[in-house]
């Protein structure tokens, strides 16, 4: 099952981030990053706190790395690793997407293991 979360145009290459709500409720964003779009679950792997310091900003002043913005961890936006900080070695948890025809599609992680 998939279900449109933004059309292509939307996300800006290291841009900001799109949040959108997974159907349980957890928060997710999906980022446009050297021109492939990623997504993860809104949750920092060492405390699951919201990464982002306002809505949809979620990289580093040096625009490389996704921050968390309570605990200063630094993610790889292509892969979710944490590369920096408390919670280095682990990753945030990948969620499916597609992209053609010019929308993005988010599908469930039935399946898929947990990072």
């Amino acid at each position: 099952m998939s279900r449109l979360i933004c059309l292509s145009g939307d996300l800006m290459d290291g841009g900001d981030a799109l949040r959108f709500v997974l159907d349980d409720g957890r928060p997710a964003f999906v980022q446009r990053w050297h021109g492939q779009v990623h997504a993860y679950v809104n949750s920092c792997a060492h405390v699951p706190v919201e990464l982002d310091w306002n809505p949809g900003k979620l990289l580093d002043d040096s625009g490389e790395w996704l921050i968390c913005a309570t605990h200063g961890a630094l993610y790889a936006p292509d892969s979710g690793e944490c590369v920096a900080g408390p919670c280095a070695g682990r990753r945030l948890q990948a969620l499916r997407l597609t992209e053609e025809n010019g929308e993005v599609h988010f599908h469930d992680n039935e399946g898929m293991a947990d990072e």
